[in-house]
């Protein structure tokens, strides 16, 4: 891909998040929306190991929870935390809630997320998700936070770290939400872009993708985390097949069948599909006719990882 070509999807990225920050459309099957946060989000600067400079904004509910749940939310190409903060609603979902949301901003020039590197793609390897990490440590040691309930989510670039860190991480992150990303592994290279990855044009078997995400911390035998996919059909900067891609990956690191054992029509809204397989270790909801920048159904991510129940 021509550095035009790429620049003028970053161009795009940051217009998708423009519409982000308006919120989704209007429906009238559509619940009310969270009221607006009633604390204030903070910068947190010293807060462990940070390989890569990121910075870390903090948002405490005013009616934390004992031992609070940790979500970590991951802005987009060309945006940071506070964006994500603002653009979203789970800071008022974590005033419902009682639980606590760490926003990180990336910190290189293009403000995308390092998915990449072998660095990122492995285990305690560095870059941004030992950042990550650091700052989730820092809200255990300072607020408490319950280790057991520690979750990521993100959108584009934010949803293709989502399944870094689930992949790099599966002893941190007890689960994931990731909007239009791509597999873990799949923009592995020196380089930050990835041309072929991003239209979709790789395409492995189950097993190789599970392979990429088991190599990623050798010798690991605990649990894996369930993961939440999200896909517009439209999608012209992170292809749709990227969606495909992602569900064999996942399904293949949790053992069970790519065959879905539910599928819902009109689910979450119409003419979206969720489907889930196994006992709910993989869900996948397909937005049909959506471009990148599809709706953040945030109150959708926070029932997935359970956020809502204490």
């Amino acid at each position: 891909m021509t550095r035009t070509k790429r620049t003028s999807l970053l161009l795009a990225w940051a217009l998708a998040a423009v519409t982000l920050l308006a919120g989704p459309p209007s429906a009238a099957a559509e619940p009310a929306e969270p009221a607006a946060p009633t604390a204030a989000l903070q910068e947190v600067t010293d807060f462990g190991p940070n390989p890569t400079n990121l910075r870390m904004h903090l948002y405490v509910p005013d009616s934390v929870a004992a031992d609070p749940a940790i979500l970590v939310g991951l802005h987009w190409c060309t945006g940071t935390g506070p964006d994500f903060f603002n653009g979203t609603q789970y800071a008022a979902l974590a005033d419902q809630y009682g639980f606590v949301v760490v926003y990180p901003s990336a910190s290189n020039a293009e403000r995308c997320w390092d998915v990449h590197s072998e660095e990122a793609l492995t285990h305690d390897g560095g870059s941004d998700p030992q950042g990550i990490v650091s700052m989730v440590e820092y809200v255990e040691r300072t607020y408490g936070g319950d280790p057991d309930r520690v979750f990521a989510t993100g959108h584009s670039s934010g949803g293709m770290m989502t399944n870094v860190l689930l992949g790099s991480y599966p002893d941190v992150f007890r689960a994931g939400s990731a909007s239009a990303g791509v597999p873990f592994g799949c923009f592995a290279g020196e380089s930050s872009w990835n041309a072929e990855c991003a239209t979709g044009n790789i395409i492995r078997t189950p097993q190789e993708w599970g392979d990429l995400v088991r190599a990623a911390y050798p010798g690991y035998e605990g649990p894996r985390p369930p993961m939440q996919l999200w896909h517009g059909t439209e999608d012209d900067g992170l292809y749709f097949q990227n969606f495909e891609e992602e569900i064999k990956q996942w399904t293949d690191v949790h053992g069970v069948s790519q065959t879905p054992t539910t599928t819902e029509p009109d689910t979450p809204r119409d003419n979206w599909t969720r489907t889930r397989y196994g006992s709910g270790q993989v869900e996948a909801i397909r937005a049909e006719g959506e471009p990148h920048n599809l709706p953040i159904l945030a109150e959708e991510v926070v029932h997935f990882l359970g956020l809502d129940r204490t």
